[in-house]
């Protein structure tokens, strides 16, 4: 298993969160995904690495924007 933390900027309000886990969890091969309003953190769990263009990609289709990954 394979876990990856990403900030999100742009978020107001449980829809926003609702939309980034929506289109992060369509990303083949994310088995998991939980946001953190609050702190804007976005923690995503697959099976395997998956890369960070399409979880960024993912996001951005939500509308939101990645500022950093740790």
């Amino acid at each position: 298993m394979s876990t990856a933390t990403y900030t999100v900027k742009g978020m107001t309000c449980g829809h926003c969160v609702s939309s980034v886990k929506e289109e992060v969890g369509e990303v083949s091969g994310v088995t998991g995904v939980e946001v953190d309003l609050a702190s804007g953190l976005l923690t995503v769990e697959s099976d395997s690495p998956v890369e960070t263009d399409r979880i960024v990609a993912a996001v951005e289709a939500a509308g939101y924007e990645v500022a950093d990954r740790s």
